[in-house]
């Protein structure tokens, strides 16, 4: 069996999902291929899958008819998901949708898209993440659709002991965007550096990606804090290095913090809680399926800046609950988001697609 899976670019939470289910499919001697429309950071990643980048049609339509993929998986892109079908794609063509930002925006998009979706794709594919379960329920009837969680990798990510910090350290994922709410982790970082002074903000992310207006309002904002001496950003941190500096972290007495409006899944977040970092986010929806609060976690309000600095405070000095989350967390991600859970579900829907006939190629 030959798979495609498709995206943008390679980065964030899609870059981390298809290196993992393509390797998992690979001990399984499944095939897989990764087709993205720009180049990107993330591309350093990816090894021993065979990748191309590419956005022209006529490519497209030439890797398509060379290499006779048994299905593909298209993310988001609904040009690129009606360039296969043009191009005579004869076997299933899955739609996927990982995240759309924020509830406004997910709604316009699918309102955008929802009618060449159908006409083009066999199923639909996504996480049990509430918000996109009714946003693809009232939006694309009358196709097979097919929900399930995204997988870690388990056994190769993961924690390692370093010799502890001397400071506590709260780290922060993502692309400076409205989506992930930078400036309320910024505000939360600066009242937690009054409480310890001799903290740090440590911030991962890609510098390549997002929109120079935003960055220069971020650069407003750490200079308006005063934390430009207290704020460490990392951008392209190999994935594989990711889990060094979340053990860090967590070993330090500090916590990552998750300040996003919305996720589909929340890779940063589950990755963190791999590595025994332990968390406090958001109800950014995406986490429902595995952070539990006072369990694997912490989560506060968004918007409650005072409330954040509580549970914060409450994770770096309560040193038998933050043990507990921090062991129950890493727990919690092993038992039901391997790998193994997400290629039995995948190949369940690949089953249940084959009964059905693929749409005819050419739209």
């Amino acid at each position: 069996m030959k798979l495609l899976f498709t995206f943008f670019n390679p980065s964030g939470g899609m870059e981390t999902l298809n290196r993992i289910r393509c390797q998992a499919f690979k001990k399984m001697d499944v095939e897989c291929h990764l087709l993205y429309s720009l180049d990107g950071e993330g591309l350093k990643n990816i090894k021993d899958i065979p990748t191309f980048v590419m956005n022209d049609e006529a490519s497209i339509g030439k890797l398509i008819k060379r290499q006779n993929y048994d299905a593909i998986v298209v993310c988001t892109d609904v040009k690129i998901l009606m360039t296969i079908k043009k191009a005579g794609f004869k076997g299933h063509l899955i739609f996927e949708i990982q995240g759309l930002g924020t509830l406004q925006t997910a709604s316009a998009v699918l309102t955008d898209i929802s009618a060449r979706v159908l006409q083009a794709a066999d199923g639909v594919l996504y996480p049990q993440t509430s918000h996109l379960q009714e946003l693809m329920a009232a939006h694309l009837q009358g196709i097979p659709h097919f929900c399930f969680d995204d997988p870690l990798d388990t056994e190769g990510f993961g924690y390692s002991s370093y010799p502890p910090k001397p400071f506590p350290i709260i780290g922060w994922v993502g692309r400076i965007e409205a989506n992930k709410n930078w400036r309320e982790f910024l505000l939360i970082g600066a009242r937690m550096l009054q409480k310890h002074p001799e903290g740090y903000l440590w911030i991962f992310g890609d510098t390549t990606l997002g929109e120079p207006v935003e960055k220069e309002h971020y650069d407003r904002w750490v200079n308006g804090l005063q934390l430009q001496h207290k704020l460490i950003a990392y951008s392209n941190i190999p994935h594989e290095q990711i889990a060094d500096y979340f053990s860090v972290i967590g070993d330090s007495g500090g916590f990552l913090c998750s300040t996003s409006i919305l996720e589909g899944f929340g890779y940063a977040v589950a990755e963190a809680m791999l590595c025994r970092c332990p968390v406090l986010t958001t109800d950014s929806d995406g986490i429902r399926r595995f952070l539990i609060h006072d369990v694997t976690g912490k989560l506060y309000a968004r918007g409650n800046v005072n409330q954040a600095v509580i549970q914060g405070e409450s994770l770096m000095k309560d040193a038998v609950l933050r043990n507990n989350i921090r062991k129950n967390a890493e727990k919690h991600i092993k038992q039901h988001f391997s790998s193994e859970k997400y290629t039995t579900n995948f190949m369940n829907m690949l089953r249940s697609l084959s009964k059905l006939k693929p749409k005819s190629g050419h739209v």
